[in-house]
């Protein structure tokens, strides 16, 4: 039967994965054609015994074969939209165009654009003047910045800036990593992984637990193993963290370790502040998402007043 069949493929999976469907398709086609040499796929293709010819990318002359029967083009791994586009143009003027069809002959598994921000980081890395001059410490108030960014579109509930401020903050861990001499960002992803499997025993292996409580009890005791029996309490703590959120940390470390009532006590305007803290903690409110919430709600009072002048 002829027609025009775009083999798609991802630069993204090694060459020569191709699903079943594209396998079948490059085998009973009747010519398989490629725009290059250097197409990835092709040396794979050739190796699995299907003849593969390299040809000028021209529409017309596609066109005119796929009338006369079945044609794969091996499409570019970063996109044939060029060509396609005037292969439309053309099946547009015929009376009897010939079907054209796109099959996928490589998905990408979640993640695979992870590769591609790597790659990018590299690239600017190597190649940006100021990309290459960036420190941790120089990197640090930049981090910062976009997580506090993040919080506010989730506040604002505005999930497309979201995505965006996602991604923003993504930038800055891959830019940590490739900066780093130390480790790489592959290092990165392994030590979250097991720390991640390491503290969901009862998703990786098999222990038993009841409900999301038991889930948390489990994380503490596997954390404090983690931190051995002479660690303080307050390990791991990030002391530079806004004041609120570090009281409230602090308390539920103490807390969680039976800390006696007297230590709580303390006099002047910051202990006050601390134990409001501590009574917003135990109602269940975040007390920096709380201060946070106030500044919004004045914010928003003295534009309106400014609006109505």
């Amino acid at each position: 039967m002829p027609g025009l069949i775009f083999l798609a493929s991802s630069p993204r999976v090694a060459p020569g994965q191709l699903t079943w469907s594209a396998w079948e398709t490059l085998r009973s086609a009747g010519r398989v054609l490629a725009g290059s040499a250097d197409h990835p796929q092709v040396p794979y293709v050739r190796a699995a015994g299907v003849t593969v010819e390299v040809v000028e990318p021209d529409a017309t002359a596609l066109v005119r074969e796929a009338s006369a029967g079945t044609v794969v083009w091996l499409a570019d791994p970063d996109g044939d939209e060029a060509l396609m586009r005037s292969v439309g143009s053309v099946l547009v003027g015929l009376d009897e165009p010939p079907p054209l069809e796109v099959v996928q002959g490589a998905y990408d598994l979640p993640g695979a654009r992870f590769l591609d921000l790597v790659t990018v980081m590299e690239t600017l890395r190597r190649e940006c003047p100021w990309d290459r001059k960036q420190t941790h410490a120089s990197l640090a108030p930049y981090l910062l910045e976009e997580a506090y960014e993040v919080v506010d579109t989730i506040e604002g509930g505005d999930l497309e800036a979201l995505r965006e401020e996602l991604g923003d903050v993504l930038m800055q861990v891959v830019f940590h990593a490739e900066v780093s001499p130390e480790f790489t960002v592959d290092d990165v992803a392994e030590g979250i992984v097991e720390k991640l499997v390491r503290r969901h025993p009862h998703v990786f292996g098999d222990v038993t637990v009841a409900d999301a409580d038991e889930v948390n009890a489990n994380w503490d005791k596997i954390k404090s193993a983690e931190r051995g029996e002479d660690a303080s309490i307050f390990h791991g703590v990030p002391m530079s963290q806004p004041a609120l959120s570090l009281a409230a940390q602090l308390q539920r470390r103490a807390a969680k370790a039976d800390v006696p009532e007297e230590l709580f006590a303390d006099d002047g305007v910051g202990a006050d502040l601390f134990a409001l803290v501590r009574r917003l903690r135990e109602e269940g409110r975040d007390p920096e998402a709380e201060l946070r919430a106030a500044a919004r709600r004045f914010q928003e009072r003295v534009e309106q007043r400014q609006e109505g002048r």
